[in-house]
């Protein structure tokens, strides 16, 4: 038999078909036949040149309790066809961890849950065994609330739901808290679909804030809000409620779309509102206790479920501007009247004051106009003295009424506060709460002199300006030397020209008495008096409305005849 001979180029196409058979190997998982076991290594023959070994610890619990034997048929991962020492490296990891993304991606595409086991804590949250993967589960993915501890989660076989994929970088992300809410939501669903609004149910406290309490309904939170708790005022849940007990509640409302339930307690009482105008009629007195207070006023619980409010101004005759913490405290009994009551509102309004008299009608009868009082002076101001009087309340001493002789300002510099000062009563307006004080008039000699000028109520005099202020302008009367004070709302008949500026000191001008009290000495000037009274005077002399004259030609001719004179 002739022998053949194989040339260089024949061992060159046979060492290239030999790659291109083996090459595509690489890299991919392909079914092997154990040969032997020697130690703890697997010998597994995969169809290459040279077998590959692989420790028995690769193939799980298989491997340690004897499963895998000579002859068994196994998935292998071929990483290299030959490596230095002319075996194949094979791994079974691999080939679990290429099963396992395979498997994995397809379930990802189908949105299907997952199965696997908390192995280990990591920077951030947790490792998990996807039967061969190792995915990632932050720590806010684990449930539905921060848990404290997560042992007993560990190594306990759990669905999971991938929620992000990179095989090129090796990274699955995974959340155990998608499938609690799955299957919260589901649970949410079948209860909220047994529940109707206005049933009554029992439930669990489980958590309290400060806007409320949430109770367990079996599977399903509901919100109970503090307004709802009781008819009167609860400042904080927790003064009525306590976590873990069980309460009977009302379903006041429920959102079918976001499964929100709101709940209640007081509409398994009665209304304590109803029938509440003839409860409280208005003018009644009642005892009640303050249970808040704020700035504007404070709020009284007349019995519970039912509170009125005093407001700052009708808590006291005399003190204004007055915080409602100073004059009553919290948790004290007062007593109030009734002022008003809104069923519809569900407001009471309440007086404190009015249970007590009213001072500006005491002083009245204890003080006639004319009478001396005595006091201590409060406050000194721009336009005259505030003199503090029997009863708490305050009377005032105009500028005008001062002095005599002297202008009111430069009179005012004699006075301090804290001075003992004497003076007359002038008026009392019981409805503004003014008490109008006179000085000057207690000098009886002064004014008994200046009484003899002929003054009258009606009569024009000739006024001399001493002083201008934004109020109006103080003057000094004629010859007399007596002063008053001509408001501003006095100093013309055209409002345009109700104007202190429009005077200055030294002016002369004209103004009728609408007022003269020979007891007290007062005088009360008006400018605007005397031109309607001079207007009307005018039109009776020198025509009317209907002679078809202007009202201005009236006063032409009226002015005209007064110069003539």
């Amino acid at each position: 038999m002739a022998q053949q001979t194989v040339t260089t180029e024949d061992f060159e196409a046979l060492l290239m078909d030999s790659f291109m058979d083996h090459e595509p190997l690489e890299g991919t998982v392909v079914k092997g036949k154990v040969v032997a076991i020697e130690k703890d290594l697997a010998i597994i023959d995969v169809g290459l040149k040279t077998e590959g070994r692989i420790p028995l610890k690769e193939f799980g619990a298989a491997g340690k309790d004897g499963s895998i034997v000579v002859g068994s048929e196994v998935e292998v991962y071929v990483d290299r066809v030959e490596n230095a020492m002319g075996e194949a490296v094979l791994s079974r990891e691999k080939a679990r961890r290429e099963e396992s993304w395979t498997r994995l991606e397809k379930q990802f595409e189908n949105d299907e849950k997952v199965e696997g086991v908390i192995f280990n804590q990591v920077k951030g949250g947790f490792t998990v065994d996807l039967q061969g993967a190792v995915a990632f589960l932050p720590r806010s993915q684990v449930d539905i609330r921060p848990i404290r501890d997560i042992g007993p989660l560990m190594n306990v076989p759990q669905p999971f739901q991938v929620l992000k994929m990179d095989k090129r970088r090796g990274n699955i992300v995974v959340s155990r808290r998608a499938i609690l809410e799955e299957s919260r939501a589901e649970q949410r669903s079948e209860i909220v679909g047994r529940l109707a609004e206005g049933q009554t149910v029992e439930g669990v406290v489980k958590n309290i804030t400060d806007y409320g309490a949430f109770v367990d309904l079996g599977g399903i939170d509901g919100l109970l809000h503090v307004t709802d708790i009781a008819w009167r005022r609860v400042n904080h849940p927790s003064d009525v409620l306590t976590i873990g007990e069980t309460i009977k509640v009302q379903i006041v409302r429920i959102n079918l779309e976001s499964h929100r339930i709101s709940l209640g307690m007081k509409q398994l009482e009665t209304d304590p509102w109803e029938g509440i105008d003839a409860k409280y009629p208005t003018g009644a007195k009642f005892t009640g206790r303050v249970t808040n207070i704020t700035d504007y006023g404070a709020f009284v619980e007349l019995e519970p479920g039912i509170e009125g409010l005093i407001h700052v101004s009708e808590m006291s005759w005399t003190k204004k501007n007055v915080h409602p913490g100073k004059i009553v405290s919290t948790t004290q009994e007062v007593e109030a009247m009734v002022l008003e009551v809104d069923p519809e509102k569900r407001r009471i309004s309440l007086g404190l004051k009015q249970c007590n008299d009213n001072p500006w009608d005491s002083f009245t009868e204890s003080h006639a106009v004319g009478s001396i009082v005595e006091g201590e002076v409060k406050n000194k101001t721009e336009f005259g003295l505030f003199i503090g009087l029997d009863g708490d309340v305050d009377g005032m001493v105009h500028l005008s009424d001062l002095d005599w002789k002297r202008p009111g300002e430069e009179a005012l510099a004699d006075y301090e506060r804290g001075d003992t000062v004497k003076a007359i009563v002038l008026d009392v307006d019981i409805e503004k709460e003014r008490i109008s004080l006179g000085i000057k008039q207690l000098a009886s000699g002064e004014a008994e002199s200046q009484d003899g000028g002929g003054l009258r109520r009606g009569a024009v005099v000739t006024c001399v300006v001493t002083q201008v202020n934004d109020g109006g302008i103080e003057v000094s009367i004629g010859d007399t030397e007596m002063t008053s004070f001509i408001r501003r709302s006095d100093l013309s008949r055209d409002r345009s020209e109700q104007r202190s500026e429009r005077f200055a000191v030294g002016d002369k001008v004209d103004a009728r008495i609408t007022q003269f009290d020979k007891k007290t000495h007062r005088v009360g000037l008006s400018i605007k008096a005397l031109e309607i009274a001079e207007e009307k005077e005018a039109v009776a002399q020198y025509g009317s409305s209907s002679s078809g004259a202007s009202l201005g030609d009236i006063l032409g001719a009226a002015l005209q005849d007064k110069d003539d004179d």
